[in-house]
């Protein structure tokens, strides 16, 4: 059993400061993904892209995290609602594992070929230019605030960054050599990365916080369901 050190901000000041940073972040989150979801829907239907719609998709997925985030930290004391959190943004990724995955099999099975995505490329590349430095602020403000929801959603922001970069190699190869395989082949990689951060924030004790640390705010966890990796 190794110990553990963990820096949250304890004075109430500090975490009224941190909450209300991860609000702004969530929100800017909310916005930019409703445009991203947007643009890529509607590009991935007009070019019949699987990878292009469920890209699009994760950021509804996005959208729907970012609003769980306002809600959570709504709340006077916002760790009470920190598993509930985890627990709804997991059902996110499973929905739209299920969908892009399903979407996936059947246009590799079938003989439709999507068109070149001009518009998809751009707003992949985009995603790759600002997602990762989203992500690093939320992490860094959920690491401060002891939040696993907080955290929990960088990652979904980190996720997009991934997805941003598989599809604009699955829309590439489209557009350049012709391989129509590509796109679906990327939007199971979609499916997959999407099902992992599903189990991932299933199995997070909401209640504990990061490293496995007991929050005794908390009336309703049991401190022995906070264990950290090391010590199993």
């Amino acid at each position: 059993m190794s110990a553990h050190t963990h820096t949250h901000a304890t004075a109430p000041a500090d975490r009224a400061r941190l909450g209300r940073r991860a609000q702004l972040l969530a929100a800017a989150s909310v916005a930019y993904n409703a445009v991203e979801a947007v643009i890529a829907i509607s590009a991935g239907l007009v070019a019949g892209s699987v990878a292009l719609v469920g890209f699009g998709l994760d950021s509804v997925v996005e959208v729907s995290s970012g609003l769980i985030i306002l809600w959570q930290f709504r709340h006077r004391m916002p760790e009470s609602r920190e598993r509930r959190a985890l627990r709804l943004m997991a059902v996110s990724f499973f929905a739209l594992a299920a969908y892009v995955g399903f979407e996936s099999v059947r246009a590799l099975l079938g003989d439709h070929e999507p068109e070149a995505s001009p518009v998809g490329i751009g707003l992949a590349v985009a995603s790759l230019a600002i997602m990762p430095f989203l992500s690093w602020a939320q992490r860094r403000t959920g690491r401060a605030l002891g939040s696993e929801a907080v955290v929990a959603d960088s990652t979904q922001t980190l996720l997009c960054s991934y997805l941003s970069a598989v599809l604009l190699v699955g829309l590439l190869l489209n557009a350049t050599l012709g391989w129509y395989w590509a796109d679906p082949l990327a939007g199971l990689v979609i499916a997959a990365v999407a099902v992992r951060e599903g189990r991932e924030a299933w199995r997070g004790e909401g209640c504990c916080g990061l490293g496995g640390e007991h929050h005794p705010d908390l009336a309703d966890c049991a401190p022995a369901t906070c264990q950290s990796s090391d010590d199993q």
